[in-house]
Parts: structure tokens; sequence; C-alpha cells
């Protein structure tokens, strides 16, 4: 059984993507209502998952068309790729993308059930010097309430978060790692990698 801490950056991770990306690019038109309105729906969109009742593989789409929307899938999935995604194919950049939004669905989205009368609350927005960051509350039955940032940035053109901080662990360095993990099992083919994408979470 996990530690307290993991299953909750486990846990954290089911309320959007597990997410990866380098930093952003300074914020020219985003906003802290903007930042804000952006979470306020992703919370809206997982809370609405949360008190759905659907069947597990339900939940498990429903969560993957959440992390499509408003995450900054590209830029993600190339981060987490880290340097080998210089040295991948177009194709393979895309094939790639496409098992990681589907890896991160699977993985994160079976930890729904979990949540079962929870809720996750928006509490506060603050301008970094190169994106916004948004705090969220996630309160669970049985346990004490934990901290969620969100990190939002505009630099594809809307505002999308590209990272999510649980209790002061970035999923984005997590999941680089489990990628890179993955990646070097397979002696560093990105093919073989992206195979075994489409099986795991």
């Amino acid at each position: 059984m996990m530690n307290d801490p993991d299953r909750r950056l486990f846990l954290g991770g089911g309320l959007a993507a597990c997410l990866v990306a380098t930093a952003p690019m300074p914020v020219l038109a985003l906003t802290d209502a903007g930042a804000r309105q952006l979470v306020d729906r992703v919370v809206a969109d997982i809370n609405k998952v949360i008190a759905s009742g659907k069947p597990l593989s339900s939940m498990i789409r429903d969560f993957e068309r959440i992390f499509s929307r408003y995450a900054d899938v590209n830029i993600i999935a190339r981060s987490t790729l880290g340097q080998d995604s210089r040295r991948a194919s177009s194709a393979q950049m895309r094939a790639f993308t496409a098992a990681f939004q589907g890896y991160i669905a699977r993985k994160y989205g079976k930890r729904f059930q979990e949540f079962s009368g929870g809720r996750v609350e928006v509490q506060s927005v603050r301008k970094t010097k190169s994106w916004h960051e948004v705090k969220s509350q996630v309160i669970l039955r049985g346990q004490s309430p934990f901290e969620v940032l969100f990190l939002v940035s505009d630099r594809s053109g809307r505002d999308l978060f590209f990272d999510m901080i649980i209790e002061g662990v970035s999923l984005r360095l997590s999941e680089r790692t489990e990628i890179g993990a993955m990646l070097d099992r397979r002696k560093g083919n990105i093919d073989a990698l992206i195979a075994d994408l489409k099986q795991a979470g």
C-alpha cells in the first residue's frame, strides 16, 4: 500500500493530467481572472465526473477529454520525452503524444473512484514572473484536505495549464522521471516506448 504522500500525489494526478512541460514563455495576455476561470472550468468538470456515478471506463474517457481540453498536451508530451524528443521524427512525436495522452487518462483516471463524495475547491490565484499559479484544495472523505497548485500559461495561444504541484511535488517532474525510466528499459527505442505507453496505465 502506498504511503500517504505518494497516495496523495497519485490522487492529485487524477484531478487532471499528470503534466510535464518545460518552463513557459513569459505571459503576455493571460490575467489572474483568466487563469482562475480556466481552473474553475477544470474543477467544475472534474467535480461532475466525481459525482456522476458512471462506470470507471466512462470516467476514464471523461478524464481524457478534460486533459485534452485544458492541458497544453503537445508541449507536455514533448517535455516529458525530454532531450530524446529532438531525435524523434514528426510521426514518432505524433504517436508518442497520442499514446501519452491515453496513458495519463488510464493511469490517473482509475483513481477517480477514490474521489467519490469529495470535491475540489479553487481558492486563490497569483502571477509569478512567467505564469499564473492557481491554488486549490482537495477535500476527500476521511482525509485531511491537501493543496494542489495549477500552473497556467498562454504560451500556446490559449490559456492552458502545464503542471500541477501536489503538496510541493511536481507532477511534471514525477512523470518525466517515469517516462525516462521506461525509455531506458527499452534502451532508448522510442517506438518501443510508444508501444509500452499504449499498454501502460
